[in-house]
C-alpha cells in the first residue's frame, strides 16, 4: 500500500518543529544563564569561566553518546521511539538542572540533558524526509529547523523576564512534557516499516567503519557542519571576551545568542528554499559558506565599536549558519533506510561534540601559540572552514536522491 503523501505544513512537520523548538531552548539555556547560575553556586569569576567550559564540554560529550544511542534505537526500533524517549529524558533532566546546588551535580545534570537532547533534530528530519516527496523534504526540514531555532530566543526572553535561572529550567522541562502529549498522533515512517519486515541489519553503528565509502560519507557529513558550531561555540558564546579584546564594552553573550538564533531562523529557511530553486544542496551550501565567511571577517575587523554592532554581526553569523539545515538533510539523504536514523541523528551530535574535541582545543592551541585571543579565534575559523569546504567538495549531490535504498 502506498504511504500517504504529506505536505510541508503537515502535522509531523509542525510537531517536529515544536520539538526542535524545545530542544534548542534546552540546549542553549545554559549558555544564556551560565554566569548567573554558576555565580549563584558561589563560584568566582575565574571559576565561572573554567567550570563553564567544563560543563559545556561534558554536555557535548553527552550529545555525542546520545547521538549514537538514539541513532541506533531509531533504526532498530523506529523513529517515533526516539521522538518520545528523547523529549521525555531531556524534559526531566531540565527539572534536575533547576535543582542543582553543586558543580558536580550541575555537570551530571547537563550530561544527562545532553544525552536526551541528541535525538530530537535528527529523528524529526529523518521522519519527514521519509514520509514527504523528495521535492518537498528540503523545505520541510527548513521549516522544522527555522521554527525550532527560535527556542533560543524564548530561552533568552524567559530568563530576562523572570531573572530566575532555576525557573528557566523548569519552564523548559514543562514545555517539553506538554509537547510529548502531542506526539501520540504521529505515525511511523512507512519506508521504515517496510525495511523492518525484512532480515536486513538495522542500526548497526559499526557498519559506518566497515566500508571505506560509507566511512568517508559519514566523516564528510560531520566536517561540513563544524563551521556552524565554530560560530555558536566560539564567536557567539564568548562574544563578551572577544568584545573586550576588540575594545567593545558591555557585550552580553546571552543577547548575542538570541540575535544569532533569531537570524538562524531565517537562514535555515532561506537555505532550504535556495536549494530547491537551484535543485542542489551543494550549490546552496557553498553560497552559505561564503555568507558565514564574510560575517566572520567583519566580526574580527571591528575595533572599538559598539555592543549593538557586535549583536548585528552575530545575527549575520546566525544567518550564514543557515546551512545547518543542509548538512543535516544531506546526512539523511546520503545513507540507506537501515542506517538513516543512525547517520542523521549521530552526525549533528558529532558536529556538536566536535566543538569540545576539535574546535575548542584548536582554539586553545592557536591562542596559546599566537599569545593573542583574537588571533587564535580567526586562525581557528580559517582551519575549520577549509576543512568544511574540502569535505563538501567530495560529497555527492543528494537533492534528487531516492531514499528507498539499503546499505549492504
Amino acid at each position: 500500500m502506498r504511504q500517504k503523501q504529506y505536505g510541508v505544513l503537515s502535522l509531523p512537520v509542525i510537531i517536529g518543529a515544536l520539538g526542535l523548538f524545545v530542544d534548542v531552548y534546552d540546549l542553549l539555556i545554559f549558555s544564556i544563564i551560565r554566569k548567573p547560575s554558576l555565580a549563584a553556586l558561589g563560584l568566582t569569576p575565574d571559576q565561572i569561566i573554567d567550570k563553564g567550559e567544563l560543563i559545556i564540554s561534558i554536555q557535548m560529550i553527552g550529545l555525542v553518546l546520545g547521538g549514537i544511542f538514539w541513532g541506533i534505537l531509531g533504526d532498530k526500533k523506529g523513529r517515533l521511539n526516539v521522538l518520545f524517549g528523547s523529549i521525555l529524558l531531556y524534559s526531566l533532566a531540565n527539572f534536575a538542572n533547576g535543582m542543582v546546588h553543586t558543580v558536580p551535580q550541575y555537570v551530571i545534570a547537563r550530561f544527562i540533558a545532553g544525552i536526551g537532547l541528541a535525538g530530537e533534530m535528527g529523528a524529526s528530519i529523518t521522519l519527514v524526509s521519509e514520509i514527504l516527496p523528495k521535492e518537498k523534504r528540503g523545505i520541510a526540514a527548513s521549516i522544522i529547523t527555522s521554527l525550532g531555532v527560535l527556542g533560543a530566543v524564548l530561552a533568552y526572553l524567559v530568563y530576562n523576564t523572570f531573572k530566575d535561572w532555576r525557573l528557566s529550567y523548569y519552564i523548559g522541562g514543562g514545555i517539553g512534557l506538554l509537547l510529548l502529549l502531542l506526539r501520540v498522533s504521529i505515525l511511523e515512517s512507512g519506508m521504515y516499516d517496510e525495511v523492518k519486515k525484512t532480515n536486513i541489519q538495522r542500526g548497526n553503528f559499526l557498519m559506518f567503519f566497515t566500508d571505506k565509502d560509507r566511512f568517508f560519507r559519514y566523516i564528510r557529513g560531520v566536517v561540513i557542519g563544524l563551521p556552524v558550531w565554530y560560530a555558536i561555540g566560539v564567536l557567539i558564546t564568548f562574544a563578551d571576551k572577544f568584545g573586550k579584546e576588540l575594545g567593545i564594552a558591555n557585550v552580553d553573550p546571552g543577547k548575542a545568542v538570541m540575535y544569532q538564533y533569531f537570524a538562524l531562523c531565517f537562514g535555515d529557511l532561506a537555505a532550504g528554499i535556495l536549494s530547491n530553486i537551484l535543485k542542489s544542496r551543494k550549490k546552496a551550501l557553498y553560497i552559505f559558506f561564503c555568507i558565514q565567511g564574510l560575517f566572520t571577517i567583519l566580526y574580527f575587523l571591528q575595533m572599538n565599536g559598539s555592543a549593538d554592532r557586535m549583536y548585528w554581526l552575530c545575527a549575520g553569523l546566525g544567518f550564514g549558519s543557515g546551512f545547518s539545515v543542509l548538512y543535516i538533510t544531506m546526512s539523511a539523504e546520503q545513507f540507506g533506510t537501515n542506517l538513516r536514523a543512525s547517520a542523521a541523528i549521530s552526525i549533528p551530535n558529532m558536529v556538536r561534540g566536535g566543538l569540545a574535541i576539535i574546535i575548542l582545543p584548536l582554539f586553545k592551541l592557536t591562542r596559546t601559540i599566537t599569545g593573542h585571543y583574537v588571533s587564535g579565534g580567526w586562525i581557528t575559523g580559517i582551519i575549520v572552514m577549509l576543512m568544511a569546504v574540502i569535505a563538501a567538495y567530495y560529497t555527492k549531490e543528494s537533492f534528487a536522491t531516492d531514499l528507498n535504498f539499503i546499505e549492504e
